[in-house]
C-alpha cells in the first residue's frame, strides 16, 4: 500500500473547525496556540466560535484550514505513531500546498502562518471587490476542453482563465466579471451547469498578478527545507522536494492553474499510490479522489475517532 496525504482548500472552512481535535489532545492545542502567537491574533477563538463572516474572510479563512490539517498531522506523530514520512507523496489543494510544506517541515508553522495570512490580504488587494468572478462548471459533460472553450469565450471581453481543474465534472474559472459571465453563458450552450461562487477575489487568474509580487517577496526571506516527503505541486502536476523550485512555484501558484485532477492521476499511476487520506477540515478531497481515482481508497481525517482508526489500520 502506497500513501499520500491530501490537504484541503479554501471552502472547507466552517465554525467549530478543529474543536474536537483540541479538546482532545495536546498536540493540536500546541499548533493552535503556536498560529495564533505567529499571527497576534485569537484566530484559534474565531474558529471555534465564529461569527462566520469573519472565517470566512480569506486572510483569516486560509490560516484556520492550514493549521488544523496540520493538528491532524502533528496529533497523528505524537500521538498515534505515524509521520508524516509513512507518505510517498503529499498534495494540498491551493492554499493547502502550504498545510502540506508545514506538515512535512518544509516550512515553519509560524512562518507558514504569517505566509498565509499575507496571502489572503495580497489576493483581496489585488482586485477591487466586485470586479472579479469565479464559477463553478458541473455536470456530466464537464471537462476541461469544455472549461478551456467557455473560457475562450469569455476571453474575448476580458480575463477569463481556467483556475481548477478538480475533476471531470467540476471546473472553475476566473478573471474579471463580465468575461466570467460571457464565459458561464458559453458553458450553458455547451451542456454544463454553471454557479457563480461566493468568493471575495478572482483567484489563480492574471489578475492575481500584483499578490504574486507580493508572494515573492515575502517567500524571498522564508526560510524553506527539503520536505520530509515530496510535494506534488499544483501548477506542474509532479513531485518535487527542492526547496527553490518549491519556492518559484509558490509565487507561480497565485496566479498559475491547480491542476488538481493531473496531480491526482498522476499519484495514482506513475506514484503507485493506492491510498489517500485528507488531512483537515471537510471531505471534498477525499470526494474528489474517488472520482479521479477510483480504484484508490480515499478517507477524511476530522474527527479523534478518524486518526486513530486510521492508524490502526496502516
Amino acid at each position: 500500500m502506497s500513501l499520500a496525504f491530501l490537504f484541503p482548500g479554501q471552502g472547507s472552512q466552517a465554525v467549530g473547525m478543529g474543536q474536537d481535535l483540541a479538546e482532545a489532545f495536546a498536540a493540536a492545542r500546541e499548533v493552535f496556540q503556536e498560529v495564533d502567537e505567529a499571527l497576534k491574533q485569537k484566530l484559534s477563538t474565531l474558529m471555534r466560535e465564529g461569527p462566520e463572516d469573519q472565517l470566512t474572510l480569506t486572510e483569516n479563512a486560509q490560516p484556520a484550514l492550514m493549521a488544523v490539517s496540520v493538528a491532524v498531522m502533528r496529533t497523528l506523530e505524537r500521538e498515534f505513531g505515524v509521520g508524516v514520512e509513512k507518505a510517498s507523496f503529499v498534495a494540498g489543494h491551493s492554499l493547502g500546498e502550504y498545510s502540506a510544506l508545514a506538515a512535512t517541515g518544509a516550512i515553519s508553522l509560524a512562518d507558514t502562518a504569517r505566509l498565509l495570512k499575507l496571502r489572503g490580504q495580497a489576493m483581496q488587494r489585488a482586485v477591487p471587490v466586485g470586479e472579479g468572478a469565479m464559477a463553478s462548471l458541473i455536470g456530466p459533460k464537464t471537462d476541461l476542453a469544455l472549461a478551456e472553450a467557455a473560457a475562450a469565450a469569455g476571453a474575448e471581453v476580458g480575463v477569463c482563465v481556467v483556475a481548477n481543474d478538480n475533476n471531470n465534472g467540476n471546473v472553475v474559472i476566473s478573471g474579471e466579471k463580465a468575461a466570467v459571465d460571457r464565459a458561464i453563458e458559453a458553458a450553458k450552450a455547451l451542456g454544463a451547469r454553471a454557479i457563480p461562487l461566493n468568493v471575495s477575489a478572482p483567484f489563480h487568474c492574471p489578475l492575481m498578478a500584483p499578490a504574486a509580487k507580493e508572494m515573492a517577496e515575502a517567500l524571498a526571506g522564508a526560510t524553506l527545507v527539503a520536505p520530509r516527503a515530496p510535494v506534488v505541486c499544483n501548477v506542474t502536476a509532479q513531485p518535487t522536494n527542492d526547496p527553490e523550485l518549491i519556492r518559484r512555484l509558490l509565487v507561480e501558484q497565485v496566479t498559475g492553474r491547480v491542476r488538481w485532477r493531473e496531480s491526482m492521476i498522476w499519484m495514482a499511476g506513475d506514484g503507485g499510490v493506492t491510498r489517500f487520506a485528507e488531512a483537515g477540515t471537510g471531505k471534498v478531497l477525499a470526494g474528489m479522489a474517488k472520482r479521479i481515482a477510483p480504484d484508490a481508497e480515499a478517507v477524511s481525517l476530522n474527527a479523534p475517532a478518524d486518526l486513530e482508526a486510521f492508524a490502526k489500520s496502516l
